[in-house]
């Protein structure tokens, strides 16, 4: 079978002559992706570009029959005409085997070779079926999960799924899933607009699935949701989401590129539901803060937005800015500012600073301190007037300032609180509890009614509690927004967590969780995943 298509080297010719087969190919001006690779990833553009050319060529190949069966960088050639894929022909032509016990999979480290008298593919782009060697199962999703190693590996310059022996490549393609695109970019220090979209991180652990009914099942559709994300890097978008029996609405700013995010949800019994997706970018010269604290505040009524950024060689402090407007404002006075919050009418901004507790109007003025504060583990304003924040266990002082009482005991329930969070009509108060103030990967969620000592565990390996007016108890776990109904009344789960929305900033030193929700249904977040709080992270 001979192809002519655009982004496959094309095929003139197959003889044979004196004992040897032959094929007549297309000659290409390039360097193979794996040459490319050699120097670093690809910026996020060409990662894109290349990955829609060649999953177009896969589906053009597969809708003739042919499975690629070794798709890897190697096969892959760059020109000026775009991305080609080589090597159709052996795939195509050799006898389906298992891998003889003889013979051994690329090592890892080596350069990658297919094995000998096989057509079983390279071991780090091998899926699990290939791995096993259940020849029966190896279809076009097969060269789907390589696609997806493939796009994993340009975009990160590293191998979905490594090791430093050929055992130990092989149990991670069998047992496990690579971290997100974007965690790893993020803790590369790649700048924030070269980090991919959660929806591309969601295409690659499709395309990754060990099942092969869990993969995508054609090229062609993973094709157009590539150029769908290719779009949606450059306008907003509007499109409806898979039924599901959780459906939320997204709405003014969020993020692809790990960037201010926003987004307003409900929680309806309904099928689908209108999503619309804008870009906050930070000015030209600023930068997050450290992503250890919490770095962003979204006002109650989602009106305003604030962050900790640095700008040039000032020192970190407090940005407003409105969501009607384009432009932020520095807020005088909160230099060195951590874990921003806002009061319950939206007032004032709450902050850590210089070893205290401090407030300041949002329309600015002068500075007060309300407690002494050594430590910035969240806190929360009620709207009876009190403020919780983090000691050991918590404490609670007045608006007004003056001396901080405790609101948990630390003695009794033998924890470390933070995160702090009062439920409307400040009757009780959600935090988040370690057995250690410096492991916050592995915690529980709690509610106290405020002057009671006896408190109710609600969830378990979460932090960062938030209440949201749909009835929802939202808190972060692993990089992951989840979410349970909740009876804020009766300070009771009503029913499963599910995840919500993954790819959520959250540092595994901490515990902080990038994202905040007002009382009008308004998410702001920050996209990048589980991450090991490193700071300067948009640098």
């Amino acid at each position: 079978m001979v192809l002519f298509e655009a982004n496959i080297c094309t095929l003139h010719d197959v003889g044979h002559q004196d004992g040897i087969d032959y094929l007549v190919l297309e000659h290409l001006e390039g360097e193979t992706l794996a040459e490319r690779l050699a120097t670093g990833p690809l910026p996020l553009d060409r990662v894109l570009e290349c990955s829609i050319e060649i999953s177009d060529a896969l589906d053009k190949a597969h809708r003739k029959g042919i499975t690629h069966r070794d798709l890897k960088p190697a096969n892959i050639m760059l020109t000026k005409s775009g991305a080609k894929l080589l090597d159709f022909g052996v795939a195509k032509l050799r006898e389906e085997a298992e891998l003889p016990s003889d013979e051994s999979p690329t090592v890892a480290g080596a350069r990658p070779l297919t094995g000998e008298g096989t057509i079983l593919g390279t071991l780090h782009y091998m899926a699990p079926e290939q791995v096993e060697g259940r020849v029966a199962d190896i279809d076009s999703r097969t060269d789907i999960f390589a696609f997806g190693a493939v796009v994993y590996e340009m975009a990160t310059g590293t191998k979905a799924f490594a090791g430093n022996s050929q055992a130990s490549v092989i149990a991670q393609i069998l047992e496990h899933d690579p971290p997100p695109v974007s965690s790893v970019q993020s803790a590369a220090g790649q700048r924030s607009e070269t980090i991919s979209p959660p929806s591309l991180d969601r295409l690659v652990k499709i395309c990754l699935a060990k099942d092969l009914d869990a993969r995508w099942q054609s090229a062609g559709d993973l094709c157009r949701e590539l150029k769908w994300i290719k779009d949606a890097g450059s306008k907003p978008e509007m499109l409806s989401p898979r039924p599901t029996r959780l459906v939320w609405r997204r709405m003014v700013p969020w993020a692809v590129a790990a960037v201010l995010s926003a987004a307003a949800w409900m929680w309806r019994p309904v099928a689908t539901q209108t999503v619309s997706r804008v870009a906050i970018n930070l000015p030209p010269g600023q930068r997050l803060a450290s992503l250890e604290q919490p770095a962003i505040a979204i006002s109650p009524d989602g009106k305003n937005l604030v962050y900790v950024a640095i700008d040039g060689s000032s020192p970190q402090q407090i940005y407003l800015r409105p969501l009607d407007t384009l432009e932020a404002r520095p807020i005088a006075g909160t230099e060195g500012a951590a874990s921003p919050f806002f009061s319950p009418d939206g007032q004032w901004i709450g902050f850590f600073a210089g070893g205290g507790l401090k407030k300041v109007s949002v329309d600015g003025g002068p500075v007060a301190t309300l407690a002494n504060a050594a430590s910035s583990g969240g806190a929360s304003w009620s709207s009876q007037g009190a403020l919780a924040f983090q000691a050991q266990a918590l404490q609670q002082v007045s608006q007004e300032g003056g001396t901080p009482q405790p609101l948990t005991q630390a003695e009794t329930v033998g924890l470390f609180h933070r995160w702090p969070e009062f439920l409307p009509g400040g009757a009780a108060v959600l935090y988040t509890g370690s057995p250690s103030n410096a492991f916050w990967n592995s915690t529980e969620i709690f509610v106290q009614p405020v002057g009671e000592v006896n408190r109710k565990k609600l969830a378990k390996q979460g932090t960062q509690p938030r209440y949201a007016a749909t009835g929802h108890l939202l808190y972060a776990q692993g990089g992951t927004l989840m979410a349970t109904p909740f009876d804020a009344r009766r300070l009771a789960v009503t029913g499963a967590a599910v995840r919500t929305l993954e790819g959520v900033m959250q540092s595994t030193s901490t515990g902080a969780a990038q994202y905040g929700v007002s009382s009008t249904g308004t998410l702001v977040y920050l996209a990048g995943g589980w991450s090991a709080g490193k700071r300067d992270w948009f640098g």
